[in-house]
């Protein structure tokens, strides 16, 4: 993935387009700052985690422009979801979720809120980056109220 990114950072220098080239320079350098910080290799995980919080803080970013009228930022904001968006996986189905979530409760036993823990221990590596963590915790809670 990190070779992905980097060779989209080249083609993007050859094409002249600076708004993605902008963008790719960005991601690649919030993934070394998190090499650097926790002392790690690059890896597929390591690049998708990087790439779902950057993602995260466009979209809070959107929420708190478009709620200021600033349609121009809104826009751009969008852009730079859609380049993001190019680099993480593809995104799972509400069905999908239910299933990683009930194979995980069943492998856990889970069945009070207590649970939630090791369920969410189970689903994280399984669903990160593909969906929004909040909508599964959402989901986690509604089957073990």
């Amino acid at each position: 993935m990190f070779e992905k990114i980097k060779n989209d950072m080249i083609k993007a220098m050859k094409e002249k387009d600076k708004f993605k080239l902008g963008v790719i320079r960005m991601i690649k350098a919030s993934i070394d700052k998190e090499r650097i910080d926790k002392k790690i290799e690059i890896t597929d995980e390591v690049v998708i985690d990087v790439l779902a919080k950057e993602l995260k803080t466009r979209e809070e970013s959107k929420l708190e422009f478009g709620k200021a009228g600033r349609t121009d930022l809104v826009e751009s904001i969008d852009k730079e979801i859609a380049i993001i968006k190019e680099y993480l996986p593809e995104p799972l189905t509400d069905k999908e979720i239910t299933e990683i979530i009930d194979k995980a409760m069943a492998e856990t036993g889970a069945s009070t809120i207590k649970d939630m823990g090791k369920v969410m221990k189970i689903i994280n590596p399984q669903v990160k980056g593909r969906c929004d963590m909040k909508e599964v915790s959402n989901k986690i809670k509604a089957k073990l109220s």
